[in-house]
């Protein structure tokens, strides 16, 4: 049984093949891999994916030419990355999914992630949002993938 879930996604539209630095959500069914929350913040999704509370040195590497690319690393670190902790509530909620992780290939994204909507309902920079309710129900429901595809 398919769902379709409204969802932000990024200002260049969906894209196969992705690159780094398009602004694409990158098209195809992508695994949940974990999720990070803002423990002090938000409580808990409740999921069957390994869950862990971020920490203000939590980041992860986009810089294609570091060999950290798109995988998560701990602050600081000596090359471009994106901090996990923001001042803002996007990333309150972060589930990583499966881009360019089986194996990474330099230069076809990074930092693929289902978070919480900018404000202002700005598309991401390739993530998908949504709001915080969707999102927790998707995680409750057990989901193990979910495709992306332009309806």
């Amino acid at each position: 049984m398919r769902t379709i879930v409204p969802a932000i996604i990024g200002a260049g539209g969906i894209k196969s093949p992705k690159i780094e630095g398009d602004h694409a959500t990158p098209a195809g069914i992508l695994p949940l891999r974990r999720v990070f929350y803002r423990a002090d913040r938000v409580a808990s999704p409740v999921c069957h994916l390994p869950v862990e509370p971020l920490c203000p040195t939590d980041g992860w590497c986009d810089d294609p030419t570091h060999r950290d690319y798109n995988q998560y690393v701990t602050l600081p670190h000596p090359a471009r990355h994106e901090r996990l902790w923001r001042e803002d509530h996007v990333y309150d909620i972060i589930v990583v999914l499966g881009y360019n992780d089986a194996p990474v290939r330099p230069g076809a994204g990074s930092a693929i992630f289902m978070h919480l909507p900018p404000a202002g309902g700005r598309p991401t920079e390739g993530c998908i949002a949504m709001a915080e309710p969707a999102l927790r129900d998707l995680l409750a429901a057990g989901l193990s993938e979910i495709e992306v595809r332009p309806v």
